[in-house]
């Protein structure tokens, strides 16, 4: 294990800080930001050709923007990534797929300018699979991305450029999004925060505003809550949804006393794995010697709900792969598509009748949903059902039909969130017995993403979350 782990703190600018300390130091002069921007971008170097967490760097330009010294918001001068689905005027955005062009995009997207709004200067554009289908960061025909706590490892996915380079200390913070897991899984694989927001908390992806349910979040992974918090409350700032509750500033553990339902074992039926079951019940014993009470629950989905769910994911596969020359100016070449891609296609033009069923069962999941949080405040679950997996499991150039087996066990428990609509955090509280993290998830209703904050600080006091450099 010892050999197979990958990390680049060290004695530089960054030091071991989080973005909320390192951000503290800039403002006081105690670091310039070109100091920080060259440790970050030597960070970056360093680790980079073994973990393959960026399709570009932007390096010269951060430090010009270095230099120039104009940054403004709470994360002013904070080197950062973005997630190569996010459209930056000047640079092209890849979605992971070699069925799209390199040819620079126009203009910025509305989510992207909330995110360089906090000041982060950008470093680059980290990888994903194909259009973040699935969970684990590997395309056809290009390295994968690696997992730093141990490289044989997958860094999950979709986020999982931004997570692997988060975690191994190369940068502080990194853009994320959800859509089924996508930054959920990649922080319980590297050992990370990642909370996906209520929907319509973020500014919405040009995309996700023609969708019929619009199921991803935007946010970001992070090694600690309270990073995770201040943006949150930053990225309110710049804009908020009146139509949900304000998060607000949470600094710390609240004194309400909660009532969890714990569920283990997902709507599918399937088991937990031995290991992952072990995390989520010391976490639970965790949560009563806090004072709060813990009884097993279950979130009520029908049982049709995975099919549901497979069906719409297969939709967006098959409007990218009959859409792709519309919905992405830098050019579309269908014969480029990844086999998961193609087979999502194939499997939603077999069953598109059933759409709009589909459809209504999905926006029923929202009621659904809420449901259970008129009995409790939290839901504890697993973040995967079982530990995380070797590069190549979840391979790109598996057959379809293999991909979609293992996904389905594997990602059981993140996507009634991505369906309903409702907030989830994952938090590194567990760990294999080969030392890699293990993720636990806690869910709220809509809206109440400052009771997860304030419960996930109250975890992270009790229970210190392990860098990796601390192994």
């Amino acid at each position: 294990m010892a050999s197979k782990h990958l990390h680049a703190f060290s004695d530089d600018a960054l030091g071991n800080d989080d973005a909320t300390a390192l951000a503290e130091r800039l403002r006081g002069g105690h670091v310039s930001t070109r100091e920080v921007t060259e440790a970050a971008i030597a960070r970056l170097q360093r680790v980079e050709p073994s973990l393959h967490g960026l399709t570009l760097d932007t390096f010269d330009a951060a430090r010009q923007r270095a230099e120039s010294k104009r940054f403004n918001g709470f994360f002013a001068g904070v080197p950062s990534l973005i997630k190569d689905n996010l459209d930056l005027r000047g640079l092209p955005t890849g979605h992971g797929s070699r069925a799209l062009g390199h040819a620079p995009l126009k203009k910025t997207s509305g989510i992207a300018k909330q995110y360089l709004a906090q000041g982060f200067n950008l470093l680059g554009k980290s990888t994903l699979p194909a259009f973040g289908f699935t969970a684990s960061t590997e395309q056809a025909g290009v390295p994968a991305t690696r997992n730093p706590w141990h490289t044989d490892y997958s860094a999950g996915g979709s986020s999982g450029g931004s997570a692997a380079l988060v975690a191994a200390g190369a940068v502080p913070i990194a853009h994320g999004n959800d859509g089924g897991g996508s930054i959920r899984i990649p922080a319980a694989c590297c050992g990370l925060v990642g909370l996906k927001s209520t929907r319509g908390r973020f500014i919405d992806q040009e995309a996700a505003k023609v969708l019929p349910v619009n199921i991803v979040s935007d946010g970001v992974l992070t090694r600690s809550v309270r990073d995770t918090a201040h943006f949150f409350m930053e990225a309110e700032r710049y804009y908020r949804n009146r139509k949900l509750k304000p998060i607000g500033q949470v600094t710390g553990p609240a004194k309400r006393r909660l009532r969890v339902g714990m569920m283990i074992d997902s709507v599918t039926g399937d088991a937990t794995c031995p290991q992952t079951r072990r995390a989520v019940q010391d976490t639970a014993q965790l949560l009563e010697s806090l004072g709060h009470t813990v009884e097993e629950a279950r979130i009520d989905l029908p049982a049709r709900f995975v099919e549901d769910f497979l069906l719409y994911w297969a939709m967006l596969g098959f409007l990218v792969s009959k859409g792709g020359k519309a919905l992405f100016p830098q050019g579309f070449d269908a014969g480029q598509l990844d086999p998961l891609t193609r087979g999502l296609a194939d499997y939603y033009k077999q069953r598109f009748l059933k759409t709009p069923a589909m459809l209504r069962q999905l926006r029923l999941a929202r009621q659904r949903y809420a449901e259970a949080f008129a009995q409790y405040d939290v839901i504890l679950s697993p973040v995967l059902a079982h530990t995380t997996p070797e590069i190549g499991y979840l391979g790109a150039d598996l057959p379809f039909d293999t991909q979609l087996e293992r996904l389905l066990r594997y990602t059981t428990f993140t996507p009634a969130n991505n369906a309903s609509g409702g907030p989830g955090i994952s938090l590194p509280l567990g760990q294999t017995d080969q030392g890699l993290p293990i993720g636990v998830q806690l869910s709220a209703a809509n809206g109440e993403e400052a009771l997860l904050l304030g419960l996930a600080f109250e975890l992270e006091d009790a229970q210190p979350f392990i860098r990796l450099d601390q192994r």
